[in-house]
């Protein structure tokens, strides 16, 4: 529902996909733009039982105080819902609402709203979906993971923002799908992977199928290049 970066690349919306299994939805980050996607796209907020942010960057997680405030006030919200991010994201949130909407994170909501704290290598189970963190490269004043979701037989991988780091070989070692960050071309930046880079080590993952996003204006240039499936907003991908 976002492959784009956090300056408006392309006009793309920020980072955020929309994982759906015969049971449960789930939201992997959720960037600033999140409400425009959803409406944009058809998906009902009510609808995401789990809400699970790879890092604290606002194209990220910033769509956090929008989500909750539209659950509250135009979506009407009554279920649950669980917000999962690295250690540090309650107070993270809390902060963002006071900045973006003073007072908003001492409303009592009409529904529950349960914020779990995830360490890297600690499995978080959400009824038949397995899901483990793994610690990444990427600054973001709080760790950073790449995500590794088992359910139904399937695995798929988020990786998050980061640099290479072998880390991500466990996170999407085998799986059907592996979702990678590939912010440039070629350029080398710290904390970001480049899509070369990735290739270089592709094989090594042992995956079925790869599918990049999080593009600069460089990357989206450079799109007709690439050897494997790319994001684009709105785009769905079966596995």
């Amino acid at each position: 529902m976002g492959s784009g970066d956090s300056f408006g690349s392309g006009g793309k919306l920020q980072p955020c996909i929309h994982l759906k299994t015969a049971a449960h939805e789930i939201l992997l980050d959720c960037g600033s733009t999140v409400l425009c996607s959803m409406r944009r796209f058809h998906v009902d907020p009510n609808n995401i039982e789990v809400i699970l942010l790879t890092h604290l960057h606002g194209d990220h997680f910033g769509g956090i105080p929008f989500y909750i405030l539209d659950a509250q006030l135009v979506s009407k919200r009554t279920e649950p819902l669980i917000i999962a991010g690295p250690v540090g994201t309650e107070q993270r949130i809390r902060e963002a609402m006071e900045v973006m909407f003073p007072g908003s994170s001492k409303i009592q909501q009409k529904f529950d709203i349960k914020v779990v704290e995830m360490e890297p290598d600690k499995e978080l189970i959400f009824k038949d979906i397995k899901i483990t963190p793994f610690l990444v490269e990427h600054y973001s004043g709080a760790p950073s993971l790449s995500l590794r979701l088992e359910t139904q037989g399937k695995v798929i991988t988020h990786t998050g923002d980061t640099a290479w780091t072998d880390s991500l070989l466990y996170a999407g070692q085998g799986a059907d799908l592996v979702i990678a960050e590939s912010y440039f071309y070629k350029k080398q930046i710290k904390f970001h992977m480049d899509y070369k880079t990735l290739m270089q080590h592709w094989n090594d993952f042992k995956a079925k199928r790869l599918v990049i996003t999080h593009f600069s204006q460089e990357m989206l240039d450079m799109l007709g290049e690439v050897e494997c499936e790319y994001a684009e907003d709105g785009k769905e991908f079966e596995v």
